[in-house]
This record gives C-alpha cells, sequence and structure tokens, in this order.
C-alpha cells in the first residue's frame, strides 16, 4: 500500500525563532544582494549629485567671467550686495556727513544696479537660496571673475607691446615677457602714460616724473595721454577726443570680439548695438597696467591707485553734471558701438521706409496683377 501524498495545503513552514539578538535569520546570499543593490543605488545618487554640482559650478564660473570686465573691477559682489541690503533696510540713504563714504556707497550701489543688469537671475538666486547656497554660489562667481581678469591683462601685455612696436616703431622695442622696460623707463609707455596737463618732450616734465619728485606726482586724478584720439589733447576742452584713442579700441576688440578684429581700430566693425548699457566695459585700466612697469595685479602702484582711477572713469560716464553732458557721453557711446560693431539704422526702418522698399513695392505689383487677371475674366 503506497504513502499518501502530503497535502501542501494544510502544510505549514516552521519559521526559525530569532535568537537573543531578536534578529530573524536570514541568507548571506539574500542580504548580500540587497547590501549591494543599496549601494549601486547610493553610488547613483552621488554621481547624479557630482554632475548636478559640476554643471552649477561650470555655470557660475562662466557667468563670473562677465563681472570684473562690466559691473566691477575690483569691489567685492558682497559688498554690493550689502549696500543694496542696507539702502532697503535704512531708507533714505543721504543721511551721511562723510562725503567720502556717501561717494563710495553710491559707486556700490550703481555697481550692485549694473550687476542686476548684466546677470538678471542673480537677484532672484540670492531671495532663493539659503545662507550657505549663496555663499558657495558668490565664491564660483568671483574666481570666474578674478580668471577673466587675470586672463586679460595677460592677453594685453603680450598685444600692446606688439601695437606699441608697430605703431610707434620705438628705437627700444617692448618685449612681451618684460614689464620692468615699461612705464615711465620706456620712452614711447612714458608718453602714452603722462598726466595730460604735463608735456612729456619737456626734459625736466620727464625728469620729474621718473625721479618721482614732488612737483610731478603721477596719480589717478590725472588723465593719461593714452585715452585720448591720436594721443593728443586740447587743453582748453579736455573732454574733447576722451576715450577715443586706438589703444583703447584694440584692447576693447581684443578683449570682447576677437584678437584678429583688433587688428582693424581705425575703421568701423560690423555687428549689433550693444554698447549702449555696456558703458563699464572699456578697458582704460586695464591698458593703463599693460603700459606699466607692475609685474602683478594689484590696486596701487606707487602714487596711483588703480581703484579710484576706475571710479573715475565710471563717474565719467554716469555722474554727469546735467543734461548737455550726458548727450555728448551718449555721442561717444554711440561711437563706440560704431568702432565695434558697425553702422546699425534699425530703428529708422519705420513703416513709411518699408513700404517704399522692394519687398513691399514686389508683394503689390503681384497682388495688382492678380487683380487685374480676375477682372479680366
Amino acid at each position: 500500500m503506497s504513502e499518501p501524498e502530503p497535502d501542501h495545503h494544510n502544510q505549514t513552514h516552521t519559521l526559525a525563532l530569532p535568537d537573543l539578538s531578536g534578529a530573524v535569520p536570514t541568507s548571506v546570499e539574500a542580504r548580500a544582494k540587497r547590501r549591494i543593490a543599496a549601494l549601486e543605488e547610493e553610488l547613483q545618487m552621488i554621481r547624479q549629485e557630482r554632475g548636478t554640482k559640476q554643471r552649477k559650478t561650470t555655470y557660475y564660473v562662466s557667468q563670473g567671467r562677465a563681472i570684473r570686465r562690466m559691473v566691477v573691477l575690483y569691489t567685492s559682489l558682497e559688498d554690493l550686495i550689502a549696500e543694496n541690503d542696507r539702502r532697503y533696510e535704512e531708507r533714505p540713504v543721504n543721511n551721511t556727513t562723510d562725503l567720502t563714504m556717501f561717494f563710495r556707497q553710491d559707486h556700490l550701489q550703481r555697481g550692485y544696479i549694473t550687476l542686476a543688469q548684466v546677470a538678471p537671475w542673480l537677484h532672484e538666486q540670492l531671495a532663493e537660496l539659503d545662507i550657505d547656497d549663496a555663499e558657495e554660489m558668490l565664491k564660483k562667481l568671483r574666481r570666474g571673475a578674478d580668471a577673466a581678469r587675470g586672463d586679460d591683462t595677460s592677453t594685453l601685455k603680450d598685444l600692446i607691446a606688439a601695437w606699441i612696436n608697430q605703431d610707434f616703431c620705438p628705437s627700444c622695442l617692448l618685449k612681451a615677457d618684460d614689464k620692468h622696460s615699461r612705464s615711465f623707463v620706456h620712452n614711447t609707455c612714458g608718453k602714452l602714460l603722462c598726466p595730460t596737463e604735463w608735456d612729456w618732450s619737456d626734459a625736466r616734465v620727464k625728469a620729474g616724473i621718473r625721479d618721482r619728485t614732488s612737483e610731478y606726482i603721477v596719480s589717478e586724478h590725472s588723465w593719461p595721454l593714452f585715452l585720448y584720439k591720436n594721443y593728443s589733447i586740447d587743453s582748453s576742452n579736455l573732454e574733447k577726443g576722451l576715450f577715443k584713442s586706438k589703444i583703447l579700441v584694440q584692447a576693447f576688440k581684443a578683449t570682447f570680439t576677437s584678437l584678429s578684429s583688433a587688428r582693424e581700430a581705425d575703421g568701423d566693425g560690423d555687428g549689433a548695438d550693444i554698447l549702449e548699457n555696456n558703458r563699464r566695459a572699456l578697458n582704460q585700466v586695464k591698458v593703463h597696467f599693460a603700459l606699466s612697469g607692475v609685474t602683478s595685479w594689484r590696486t596701487v602702484d606707487g602714487d596711483f591707485d588703480y581703484e579710484m582711477f576706475w571710479n573715475n572713469i565710471v563717474d565719467f560716464f554716469e555722474d554727469v553734471p546735467g543734461p548737455v553732458a550726458q548727450c555728448r557721453v551718449a555721442q561717444l557711446l554711440k561711437w563706440w558701438t560704431r568702432k565695434i560693431f558697425g553702422k546699425n539704422h534699425r530703428e529708422d526702418l519705420t513703416p513709411e521706409v518699408v513700404s517704399k522698399m522692394s519687398v513691399t513695392t514686389l508683394a503689390n505689383q503681384r497682388k495688382a496683377m492678380e487683380d487685374a487677371a480676375f477682372d479680366s475674366d
């Protein structure tokens, strides 16, 4: 007689009782698989976070490159942000009797407004991010800003040597890798750096500047000759030709368009009309630095304060005495737009002008022929 088959429906499995730890026994293989799966998931999350972080870093660093070129050359982003916060919290702002502090605050706020125009996303990001993320973002922006300034000064150091050798043919040619032979030691560099109130061809002036006498103090309170068209001035009208020199145009093109375009500084460029809102982008300070004998970027060189020089330039464009001066500034910016990007007259393409052009004329002729054919039928 055969044995009865086991009844699987009624069969019960005995669960192994836990030991004193309270853990129910499981197989080694199952535990290993679950651990591997958890580690793989964790690794994937780390890779994703790292990729996201790297993309953010790349974006912020690249965006930061515009800051030292178009917003502020020296001031920290933190100071700009702090001044905007202070103004918002402590209105009105004209409550200080310290004029130096007032003008500094004014420079900071104008810098923040320019920053908000150049990087409109930044203001919103500062409001949304927590303090640690905001500090990390500013750190990356600063890295990009300082890297761009370093790249520009290094590039201009080489290029300006070549431009001076080509345009002035000095008896002692400038070397691209030698800054010690520049500044007032070199006759051509000395002429270009000489304050406009003195004549570099005067032997007493030349000796006084080189010997750094008290009669000939070279500081940021003087406009150097290299800023002027044809490197000459009209002492009765010091605004005439200011910021129109060939070397400034070359420096701007080398920084913002291309190195090859810098060779064509005499004619008009070709492109879009964008300089109107980028008046801080002109490279006067960097050109001065390239002409000088300073070997590393700094704020002060002897009696010359580069940061104050930058502020004087910004004030020329932004702190005008009235509407007549503002009109002259607007004309100067239009001149720069034409020199860099060429002539653009799209604003003159009114409907009346367009109606007389060939595309509109042809469309009207085709319609007239169609109407005539219809009427003849």
